[in-house]
């Protein structure tokens, strides 16, 4: 058992981090638990991914985030993270997965997994959840979705190369795989099951997905349901009730992802039947089960296009003024809150180090 925490925040994403320099810039004693690594949803993201938003909007912790461009890489992105995490001298636990949260207010006693199966606990006063939603796909209930050959997650188009590739989903990162897959020779075809292409695909993108199905470059199937995955094929279902079979290497199932809901229930966070949400204080982000705080995308149940780092950087300030109200000003922790590097100095210095 380890010393009592003022704040454990769970995941080590740009919200987590937000979460944890707050704590940090108010004389708590915070650590984080990451069940992987720095922000691990950034970085299991495509190797050439370029944000959408711009790198200001990205910041976090009053750091100034260097680019050369004006919409970030990943790698841009992982590096910045990096330095922040550096600079604040945010605690982190790697590789560490909490698996349950006990005990009640200002008493929290966290169970966590190891990767080799070892089972520690802390204690904290308070728990503040940031664990996002991109670990967990939303499954399509069909046969042969286990297969070896399905993937929820899209990296790297070159071993796809005149190979069949099914890309499922209508959204933006389907649209994107199936034209970075059709770019580097693979023969995509792109299967949603709605009438069109979602309304969220960006807008310098649909044109270009758009004139690769009508030319015939992409072959897409609209309106259509996949019925089974075999090893050589996807089996589809079209809204005139057609059943075609499709010649098939690989399936990309892009269609979606959610939070770990059932980890909420775990710790007593009521979700809406309907809309998924969490109970949370939209003024304090604290749910339900009180001193457990919710932050980021976590908190908007099946709607996860509604919260982003752009806005979910924003939770730790809430709440931690909350905390502080209920826990009073700390005196500081000098091995966590010694910040020699000015900001922009810490923003570099990934990249000024030989």
């Amino acid at each position: 058992m380890h010393d009592v925490l003022d704040v454990l925040v769970v995941g080590a994403g740009p919200t987590g981090l937000a979460c944890a320099i707050e704590a940090i810039r108010g004389n708590f004693k915070v650590l984080v638990i990451e069940k992987g690594c720095l922000v691990n949803s950034l970085f299991n993201y495509p190797p050439g991914m370029t944000f959408f938003t711009t790198r200001e909007r990205l910041e976090i912790g009053d750091i100034p985030f260097t680019s050369v461009n004006v919409k970030p890489t990943r790698a841009e992105a992982l590096e910045y993270y990096r330095g922040v995490a550096a600079h604040y001298r945010v605690p982190v636990h790697y590789q560490e997965r909490v698996i349950g949260i006990a005990g009640s207010d200002a008493n929290f006693e966290i169970q966590t997994r190891m990767t080799d199966g070892e089972q520690k606990c802390y204690r904290a006063r308070k728990v503040i959840i940031a664990t996002g939603y991109y670990d967990i796909p939303n499954l399509m209930g069909v046969q042969g979705e286990d297969l070896p050959k399905v993937s929820h997650y899209y990296g790297e188009a070159h071993e796809f190369y005149q190979r069949k590739v099914a890309v499922i989903g209508g959204a933006n990162s389907a649209a994107i795989a199936a034209l970075d897959l059709f770019r580097h020779g693979a023969e995509v075809t792109l299967i949603h099951r709605e009438p069109e292409l979602s309304r969220h695909i960006k807008y310098w993108i649909r044109p270009d997905i758009e004139n690769r199905i009508k030319e015939g470059s992409i072959r897409a199937y609209l309106n259509s349901k996949v019925t089974e995955i075999t090893r050589d094929a996807v089996w589809i279902r079209t809204a005139d009730g057609e059943n075609i079979r499709i010649e098939n290497d690989f399936v990309f199932a892009l269609t979606g992802y959610h939070p770990d809901f059932d980890f909420l229930r775990r710790v007593g966070v009521e979700i809406d039947p309907k809309t998924s949400r969490p109970n949370c204080n939209p003024r304090t982000r604290e749910s339900n089960v009180p001193g457990i705080y919710l932050a980021g995308v976590v908190i908007s149940g099946r709607h996860t296009n509604e919260i982003f780092i752009e806005n979910g950087r924003f939770h730790g300030k809430q709440i931690i003024a909350d905390i502080q109200k209920r826990l009073g000003t700390r005196p500081p922790h000098q091995t966590q809150n010694e910040t020699a590097r000015e900001p922009r100095q810490a923003a570099q210095m990934e990249r000024d180090d030989p």
